[in-house]
């Protein structure tokens, strides 16, 4: 029985730079990227899988894949640690500056190690940016224009007056005339009760005003 030779493992697709250290038998998938600061190292052990779209970026010191260690598809590793033998990291991971244990299995999509800027809260940021106008929707009326609703018909506010206010307050309303109290002084309304006397007696000839006595 003929058995196919397996072909030799070409890294030729991947992006390598740096001082990096690849088995020949770890399997990279194309767009893979493997960079090390000028302080740093990367090392790749034997039978390791690394997923498209992968990077992986030393910073200030040494990050290793131990053997059959396997990295899905978008999986970013930045920083230092080591990630240990058979573990399983899904994909769109992200690792910073953390180390993963041996046949450790990370679920897709998760955040591993230091989370870098604090988030702020949504909560406790203001509604409204400092420097930005944001008109009224509810403007207060003005006193020309503004009108209300009395007993069912339509005034002006400038037509309600108020119940503690009186005449006397404004400057500008006219006082009553007070009535005279002196003497000889003719009472209001004497000649409509003089006529309505003339009608009721008629037959009484004698003047109802009486006649001024003799000095």
């Amino acid at each position: 029985m003929h058995l196919p030779t397996l072909p030799f493992i070409s890294h030729s697709h991947v992006y390598v730079e740096g001082d990096v250290s690849i088995d020949a038998s770890a399997a990279i998938a194309a767009g893979v990227i493997l960079r090390a600061d000028p302080d740093s190292k990367i090392i790749i052990a034997a039978g390791v899988c690394i997923g498209t779209g992968s990077l992986l970026h030393a910073h200030r010191g040494t990050l290793e894949v131990e053997a059959c260690a396997n990295l899905g598809a978008g999986v970013l590793v930045v920083g230092k640690g080591k990630i240990g033998a058979n573990a399983c990291i899904g994909a769109i991971t992200t690792i910073w500056n953390a180390s993963i244990e041996p046949w450790q299995v990370v679920p897709p999509g998760s955040l591993v190690g230091d989370k870098g800027r604090q988030i702020t809260d949504a909560s406790s940021a203001p509604s409204t940016p400092p420097g930005l106008n944001v008109p009224d929707t509810n403007p207060a009326p003005s006193s020309t224009t503004a009108q209300e609703s009395l007993n069912g018909q339509v005034v002006s506010k400038a037509a309600v007056v108020s119940s503690d206010t009186t005449k006397e307050d404004s400057p500008t309303a006219p006082k009553a005339e007070e009535p005279n109290s002196e003497a000889g002084t003719s009472v209001y309304g004497q000649g409509n009760l003089n006529r309505l006397l003339k009608t009721l007696f008629p037959y009484n000839n004698q003047s109802l005003n009486p006649p001024p006595e003799d000095g």
